[in-house]
Parts: C-alpha cells; structure tokens; sequence
C-alpha cells in the first residue's frame, strides 16, 4: 500500500492561537480497491489532488481468454467517535459523507453501501439499528436518540464501551449525555466485467476530509520527544527552501506559531496497483494547489512540471508496482 499525503494551509491568522484543543484530524480515504485478478492489465491510472477534490481515472484491459467479473470496493476510511469529535467530515450526508461518484465507461455505477459498527472488535450494528440509532459515531441525531432511550439501555450501551458519559453545565446544574465512541466502518462494492480484449474506463472523484490546525506547527521547536521539522521532512518533504519562505512571513522570529497561515492535511491512499497483471503501463499525478501564491513541495524521484497558475504534474512508465513508493505533497495555502 502506499500513501500519498497532502498538507494544505489555509486561512491567514489574525493572532497566534491555542494549538492544543484546536486539531481536526482527516480521514485518510483513496483509490478503488479490486479482487485480485492476472488477466486484468491497468493500462494507466490518472489521478487528481487539491484540497477540494480527488479524481481517479483508470484504464483497464482484459489480456486473457475469457471475460472477466471483479468485485469493486471503495473502502471508507474507519470513523471513531469521542468525548471531543475532531475529525473533518467532508458533507453532511452520513451514508455518503466522501460524495462519492463513480462511472464506468462514462455510465453511473449503482453501489451497495456496507455499514459496520464495531466496539471492542465486537460487531454491534444489529443492535444499534434495532435500537433506531445512527450508525454515524458522531453529530447531534445520534446524540440526540442516545439520550432519548430509557436509563437502563443506555447503562447497556455504556457497560459494552459503545458510549461514555460527558458532564456539563449549561446553568442548570451539572448534567449528564452519553456520546457515542463506537467505530464505524464503510465500503462501497459493485462489480465490474472486462470483455477480453477490450479498454474499460472507471473513473471515481469525491470530497477529500481535510484536516488541519490554526497555525503553523512545523516550525516550533521539538517537544516531549516529537521534533515537528524532522516529522514534515519525513512525511512530507519540506526542504531549506520551503521552511525559509515560510519563516520570511513570522512578525516575530522567537514566535514559530506567527506565520499567516493555517495547516490543513489530504490524505490520499494507494492501494489499486497491487491487485492487476504487471505494474501499472501509465502514471499521471496532478497535484493542484488552488491559489497561485500558494508554496508546493513534492517527495518525487522524477520530474515535476508546473503546468499552469496552480497545476504541478508528474508522471511514470511501467514502474508502479507495490513496493514503490508513491509521492508525497506539501501545499501552503495563503489567503
């Protein structure tokens, strides 16, 4: 498997903030992932950044005897709920919250949604949907119907570390609400057919979870045993040039969180070149940073071609193959 992250930042500050309580997390979600097949060859694999969307096109070619039928999923990343839900969700539909959309050779695909919930690696979704819950471990309808349901069922919820008690005063005294901290877990599936001999086109695109903080970490000094520069230069690669251009914008050198930006992650991963016939013939990456005078850094052992204001590309021939390496991207977007 390999990953492609993003880190995107935003919006210009107005004073250096609290970083502590102020972290939303992404969900990491990629490419269509298919049953394991030897006659199915990817011919190229076109694929989308920005912070706004992701879009993937494939083209596949059945090189063997007979036709073949695979099994497609888009598997969605893992949500777990908590006391302090953080977690960027990217629409408000909660059996779509990516606003998936997939085509094959240009006609819409119906998929099935699959929906787990699971606490301590027990699977719990019948009783959740017999007790009318959301099986979404997060926002105010499933709060809401937690704390409709009588004493006893929701001390059975607490009890099987499906919800946990949040105190609060709102001027009347202390109160008590239970919020969910199940996980839940989400693929989409359908199934393709490969006529022998002939190019299938799929193509996907959806919302990307960004997260991020409201301001700039990765020039603070190291802290309790985590050094911020030496883990973006890993993950990332940001090199000498990108952090001086950075560090040019701080008011006040002695104060790292000063910069006019906010972070903001993509999280991107691969997993389609390990399940085909060879590696993949073509590879296109576009990475768009949306603003002009955003900064753009890649982890890429080629080369990397600025083909307009805010598109950077790159590409390969028959080299993706599962122990590669994919790309990594830093954006810093500056409004």
């Amino acid at each position: 498997m390999r990953i492609l992250s993003t880190a995107c930042i935003f919006a210009v500050l107005a004073t250096a903030p609290t970083l502590a309580n102020d972290t939303m997390s992404t969900l990491g979600a990629g490419g269509l992932v298919f049953v394991q097949t030897d006659d199915v060859k990817m011919l190229s694999e076109d694929l989308y950044v920005s912070p706004e969307q992701v879009r993937v096109k494939y083209e596949f070619r059945n090189e063997g005897t007979e036709d073949t039928d695979a099994l497609v999923a888009f598997p969605m990343p893992d949500i777990t709920g908590d006391g302090d839900f953080m977690v960027a969700i990217p629409t408000e539909d909660p059996e779509n919250i990516f606003g998936f959309e997939t085509l094959v050779n240009g006609e819409p695909v119906s998929a099935e949604l699959h929906q787990y919930v699971f606490a301590t690696n027990i699977d719990y979704t019948q009783n959740l949907t017999d007790l009318g819950l959301p099986l979404t471990p997060y926002g105010d309808a499933t709060v809401k119907a937690i704390n409709a349901l009588d004493e006893a069922t929701k001390r059975e919820l607490l009890h099987r570390a499906l919800v946990i008690p949040m105190e609060f005063d709102q001027g009347q005294g202390m109160q008590t609400e239970y919020w969910p901290v199940w996980t839940l877990r989400s693929t989409y599936s359908w199934e393709a057919h490969f006529p022998v001999g002939e190019t299938v086109t799929v193509e996907h695109q959806y919302k990307p979870s960004v997260g991020g903080t409201v301001a700039v970490t990765f020039l603070s000094p190291p802290y309790e045993g985590y050094d911020p520069a030496v883990e973006y230069k890993r993950k990332y690669c940001t090199d000498d040039s990108f952090i001086n251009t950075v560090k040019k914008t701080l008011p006040n050198p002695d104060e790292p969180y000063g910069a006019p930006f906010t972070e903001g992650w993509v999280s991107y991963i691969w997993s389609t070149g390990a399940n085909w016939a060879g590696p993949v013939g073509k590879f296109h990456l576009t990475i768009d940073k949306v603003l002009p005078q955003n900064l753009v850094s890649f982890c890429w052992d080629g080369e990397v071609k600025k083909t307009g204001p805010t598109p950077f590309e790159v590409g390969a021939q028959d080299r993706w193959t599962p122990s590669n390496r994919g790309p990594a991207v830093t954006l810093l977007n500056r409004q």
